[in-house]
């Protein structure tokens, strides 16, 4: 997989992440993925179409998930992940992945995304077949997230 296709998932991440949340994620080393591989007990996924094939998984632990749904409702307190929270947390996967198809389009490759799915639960596992996965680790002062992307050669 291309350096040049996995630069405008973290930058869209990031940049995204810190415009609704204010929240500053630092980039860990990105390593290749063994699937099946472990996430965190909250997943938005959300499939690309177009000139690249795959997918992204965006997961982190429900209690960063709820603070990035506080931050998106303009502060409003979320105690637990009701349906109003989860539509904003599924949001966040929009956002970042048009942010994403922009940046990838500003170099020449043009996808599609396909609506977020939203999964939450525990010791979740993820396989993603015959694509290469590359992990991205994103760290802050109030939790991490793991962007996972898998894209079909």
């Amino acid at each position: 997989m291309k350096v040049e296709y996995i630069n405008p998932f973290i930058k869209a991440t990031t940049s995204v992440l810190k415009q609704i949340a204010n929240i500053d994620f630092n980039m860990g080393k990105p390593y290749i993925k063994t699937s099946p591989y472990e996430t965190k007990n909250l997943i938005i996924l959300v499939g690309i179409t177009g000139e690249m094939r795959g997918q992204a998984a965006i997961s982190m632990d429900l209690n960063l998930a709820k603070k990035i749904a506080s931050s998106m409702m303009m502060g409003m307190p979320v105690d637990e992940l009701d349906e109003l929270s989860k539509s904003a947390i599924s949001e966040l996967g929009n956002m970042i992945m048009g942010n994403t198809a922009t940046l990838l389009f500003n170099t020449g490759v043009s996808i599609d995304i396909t609506p977020p799915t939203l999964m939450i639960g525990e010791s979740v596992s993820m396989s993603s077949g015959s694509m290469q996965t590359v992990g991205v680790p994103l760290t802050s002062e109030i939790g991490d997230i793991s962007l996972d992307i898998s894209i079909k050669d």
